[in-house]
């Protein structure tokens, strides 16, 4: 691509992913989803800190603003790596294939561009889950004017979460059998996505309770 997503105002982004080229897709889209969900964190953070109802969470309120901050900007990295690494696939599936040698050159290239493929999104869901974490350590605590943007933080960072797995489970299929990624990669996204549900929910809850 010429251009990095996160320079690109927001209309002509989501224009862009709305064409038939499937360069940006849905694994950047994730990663998007989870930088929005940690800019909302630091967003309430910073309506937070310093009023007098937060002088007891002051220096956990920074350690949020700092891990949402760093997990924006990694987010942001991951929306760009996802794109290229795709691309490379793409290109990859698109080399010669008339000879023996091309043939195997081709799968070598689409083995090691496929795994780049999977190590992106699994990397977006990391950070993914991360930013969900500070949604619920801030829901209790942040400026009750503020405290629906928690909300929309939490389900932004849970949806990048699993909009991430389902990029990586695509390219599962696609990896080596020896290749140690193939299992690793899915046991660690059953640990990330486990309970999922439940936590969405708790958070729902604590968000409903103190908008009230």
């Amino acid at each position: 691509m010429d251009e990095r997503l996160a320079d690109l105002p927001a209309r002509q982004l989501i224009e862009r992913l709305a064409t038939s080229d499937p360069i940006p897709g849905g694994g950047s889209a994730a990663a998007l989803a989870g930088a929005i969900g940690a800019a909302l964190v630091q967003m309430v953070v910073a309506l937070t800190a310093g009023r007098p109802a937060a002088s007891e969470h002051e220096g956990a309120l920074d350690e949020i603003r700092l891990t949402a901050l760093a997990a924006q900007s990694d987010l942001l990295a991951l929306a760009e790596l996802d794109a290229a690494a795709y691309d490379a696939v793409v290109s990859a599936r698109r080399l010669p294939r008339e000879t023996d040698r091309e043939r195997q050159a081709r799968d070598v290239q689409i083995a090691a561009t496929t795994r780049e493929a999977t190590m992106a999104p699994l990397e977006t869901a990391r950070r993914a889950a991360r930013v969900l974490e500070l949604t619920e350590q801030l829901a209790p605590i942040g400026n009750r004017n503020a405290i629906s943007d928690v909300g929309v933080g939490a389900l932004l960072a849970a949806t990048a979460l699993r909009g991430a797995g389902l990029n990586v489970r695509i390219n599962l299929p696609y990896l080596a059998d020896d290749d140690p990624l193939r299992a690793n990669a899915a046991r660690e996204l059953d640990d990330l996505l486990a309970g999922l549900d439940g936590r969405e929910h708790s958070i729902r809850e604590t968000v409903a309770g103190r908008l009230g």
